[in-house]
């Protein structure tokens, strides 16, 4: 009886050292296997981490591109825009003085300068005149050029105010055909004689600072007769005849 049991014994322990050895076996490889992987995962992962820093770069220069091509389309198209503005203005400008010189062109009569400032006015008190100021004058650099404000005929030019007085310096009398004179006074040169035809806008002298002048400017009458004394204001003149002054 007693050696049943002992042999009896035995075998459950076979069987269950067997078991263990076969587990030990299988945890074994699964630890190795997991070992495998995760040594594999490591290997890996720098590749990983290249591939997203990579589409990251690629992503913030395909951004930059698109942002330098969009601020270089404004600068572009604000160029484009000054530019077309510019044009315009241009334009417009050519325009409005052409119209102007059309509509000049019109006019029987002109100013007798340019490009001048208004000093002495018609009718103006001082001490530089005997009596009162007898024209307008236009202040301008010696040798401004100086034109016949209409077309008429030169009946005075020399010094001495032509023969009005040695105030008026180197002096113009222009006659025209509507009973009206012209003077122009103070000049430096003079580029006509007596008995010439002249026409409306025709260099006829240099402005300067002769006679009795404070300075460089024109002097200008509009007469009803050749002589001193015959003058009326000639911005009231001009200004029925359409000019602006």
């Amino acid at each position: 009886m007693s050696k049943r049991v002992t042999f009896q014994s035995r075998r459950p322990s076979v069987s269950r050292v067997r078991g263990a050895v076969v587990a030990a076996g299988l945890g074994t490889s699964m630890v190795l296997g997991a070992g495998a992987a995760f040594a594999a995962g490591t290997a890996d992962a720098p590749q990983a981490t290249n591939l997203v820093t990579t589409a990251t770069a690629d992503s913030v220069a395909q951004q930059a591109a698109a942002q330098g091509k969009a601020a270089a389309k404004h600068t572009a198209d604000k160029k484009a825009e000054a530019a077309k503005k510019k044009a315009a203005a241009k334009k417009k400008a050519a325009a409005k003085k052409k119209a102007a010189a059309k509509r000049a062109a019109k006019l029987a009569w002109e100013t007798p300068v340019s490009h001048y400032k208004l000093s002495a006015s018609f009718g103006n008190d001082g001490s530089r005149w005997s009596h009162k100021h007898s024209g307008q004058d236009f202040a301008v650099p010696i040798g401004t050029k100086v034109e016949a404000a209409h077309t008429g005929t030169i009946v005075k030019a020399g010094p001495n105010g032509g023969g009005d007085g040695p105030a008026y310096g180197n002096a113009i009398v222009i006659k025209h055909g509507n009973g009206t004179y012209s003077q122009y006074a103070h000049l430096s040169q003079i580029d006509v004689h007596i008995g010439q035809h002249v026409k409306k806008g025709q260099k006829i002298a240099l402005s300067g600072n002769t006679g009795n002048s404070s300075g460089p400017h024109l002097h200008f009458e509009i007469r009803t007769t050749a002589n001193y004394g015959s003058a009326v204001n000639p911005v009231n003149f001009l200004h029925k005849e359409g000019i602006t002054v």
